[in-house]
């Protein structure tokens, strides 16, 4: 598939911000299965310094210094991207950037592969050890332990454990914009049982971590489909995030608990982390400006 990614942002300030340093991970991410044919980036006001690299995890990142006083922020990402992880899952699979297919051969059980991944005895299996471990945004608290439990059958597979937590979550949790922040914590979102994309993965790669398991959180965009005779309309999409996670000789696994879906072509990825906080798609630091308003607008628009 081959998609057009609109994403705009502005903030208007309530008085003049005289410096403004802003980090955005915006550039979707070069993947075996994710070509990005194109890419451009503009910021009104013209910024002084505009300067791309990766961060930590190899996320594309941009920084962005502004130094002209200015009262509103506008930043228009806009890229074109094809996906097409089952032509690329048999040939990355067993490689840590790789995504596998769900295949059932050679899938360990949840225990073995929580002790693979705590032994680390392999760079691959390394680099997901650092998916163990609390983060900022996703914490396993006892009540996270106590939900993640029924998942976590005896006998079951990795991918067993992770699909019915995948399916657990999209069928006892309720989709409310409204109820969440994004400093909501997790265990909130599991007492309320609502939210939103982001809630639901911070909930299912810490009910994933209670296990033992490798989860990261992924940050991006899902094509969606606008009501039957209606048109698709410009700016009514967002951003999306599900979750992946490692299963030692076949890599990882994407899973999106908002939509119950295994993740296939509908995903375009921005990038990855422990949390929502090293993936934030636009996050500074201001001097002045005082009260802000934000507006958000995404497009994602099949080529094909």
């Amino acid at each position: 598939m081959r998609y057009s990614v609109i994403h705009e942002t502005c903030y208007r300030y309530a008085s003049p911000v005289a410096l403004g340093h802003q980090l955005l991970h915006l550039t979707p991410r070069p993947l075996p299965w994710q070509a990005v044919l194109s890419h451009t980036l503009q910021v009104d006001p013209q910024p002084e310094e505009l300067q791309g690299s990766n961060d930590y995890f190899g996320n594309p990142v941009t920084h962005v210094v502004l130094c002209s006083p200015h009262r509103a922020l506008r930043v228009l990402a806009s890229s074109i991207v094809t996906v097409d992880r089952a032509a690329s899952a048999q040939a990355t699979a067993s490689t840590d950037a790789g995504t596998s297919s769900l295949s059932a051969a050679n899938v360990p059980s949840w225990r073995a592969a929580a002790a693979a991944v705590a032994a680390a005895t392999n760079p691959a299996l390394l680099r997901a050890s650092e998916f163990l471990y609390d983060s900022p945004h996703v914490r396993v608290v006892p009540a996270v332990r106590d939900y993640a439990q029924a998942s976590f059958g005896a006998g079951r597979s990795v991918l067993q454990v992770a699909l019915d937590l995948n399916r657990r979550i999209h069928q006892e949790f309720v989709f409310d914009p409204r109820a969440t922040s994004v400093s909501t914590p997790v265990e909130t979102v599991l007492s309320e049982r609502r939210g939103v994309c982001q809630d639901f993965a911070h909930l299912m790669v810490a009910c994933l971590r209670a296990g033992g398991l490798a989860a990261r959180y992924v940050s991006g965009y899902i094509l969606t489909e606008p009501p039957p005779g209606q048109p698709r309309l410009v700016g009514a999409d967002a951003s999306h995030a599900w979750v992946s996670v490692y299963c030692p000789m076949q890599g990882w696994v994407d899973l999106d608990p908002t939509n119950n879906l295994t993740v296939v072509d509908a995903h375009v990825t921005l990038g990855w982390g422990r949390d929502f906080g090293d993936v934030t798609p636009m996050r500074g630091v201001i001097l002045g400006g005082g009260e802000q308003e934000i507006e958000v607008r995404v497009t994602v628009h099949p080529l094909d």
